[in-house]
């Protein structure tokens, strides 16, 4: 009876949980789906598709998609490409300042963006960085590469050093004895890692804007420009649900990884 009445009390908090959280979501897809503003093809607060036809007839909110998706992959892609040696450098190799190095990189991760943005504006417009979405995704790298490294050091510090010591034993060279033996073991460090890195890079919009000012904005920077005088509250929803759909992509494909990546943490 006990058992029963706090499984009953579990559910219950899961579902009042889930209907706080999913509720305002409802709320954007209605929206959504409804005319905001009136037209000659849709009366005000009717039902209507016109909203998301409206956001591939626009060139710069198709191209905003497009840009957040380029510069959120480069991101992703270069973050790990850095953390990962850099990782298994903190975990087997025990170097003078160690600690302290360790400790400034998360120190720097915790940094507000906003006090960057003036020199990062002035660097990149020397090189030729601005209005690109090569740009942002450097940028966020600085940021996001301590936390990756920080993530996926303690994975690789889980890893016995026998492994390193079997791939040396049967010859593989460095890069072979990631791609062979380490990055399948750590595959659940990693998701959790590349997850973290999308949902900062994804949302930010301090260097976003500080980074587009002409051409080469993100979705953020596309959904902030849709507020107006008189804004298509239809419109603006359409695309906050397009920019969801590429975060839940993401979590659907690492699911797993960050699923075992959070159990192996705690």
């Amino acid at each position: 009876m006990i058992l029963a009445a706090r499984r009953l009390a579990a559910a219950l908090s899961f579902m009042a949980l889930a209907l706080f959280i999913l509720l305002p979501f409802f709320q954007v897809v209605q929206l959504s789906i409804t005319s905001t503003l009136g037209t000659d093809e849709a009366q005000l607060g009717s039902f209507t598709l016109m909203n998301y036809r409206n956001i591939f007839a626009s060139p710069a909110l198709t191209a905003s998609l497009i840009n957040s998706v380029t510069y959120v992959t480069l991101n992703v892609a270069l973050t790990l490409l850095v953390a990962l040696p850099a990782a298994y450098a903190f975990s087997r190799h025990a170097f003078r300042g160690r600690r302290a190095f360790f400790i400034t990189l998360l120190a720097f991760r915790v940094t507000p963006p906003v006090v960057l943005s003036l020199p990062v504006f002035i660097l990149f417009s020397q090189l030729n960085l601005i209005n690109t979405p090569v740009g942002i995704a450097l940028v966020h790298c600085v940021f996001n590469v301590p936390i990756a490294i920080w993530i996926l050091e303690s994975f690789i510090s889980a890893v016995p050093r026998q492994y390193d010591e079997a791939a040396t034993l049967d010859g593989y060279s460095t890069v072979g004895f990631f791609m062979k033996y380490l990055i399948p073991v750590i595959a659940p460090g990693i998701g959790v890692a590349a997850f973290f890195c999308f949902v900062f890079s994804w949302v930010e919009v301090v260097f976003a804007r500080t980074l587009t000012v002409t051409d080469g904005k993100p979705i953020t920077m596309a959904i902030s420009n849709l507020f107006g005088f008189q804004t298509d509250v239809g419109l603006v929803m359409a695309m906050t649900v397009f920019s969801l759909l590429p975060g839940l992509a993401m979590i659907y494909f690492v699911r797993n990884h960050i699923a075992k990546g959070f159990v192996v943490r705690s």
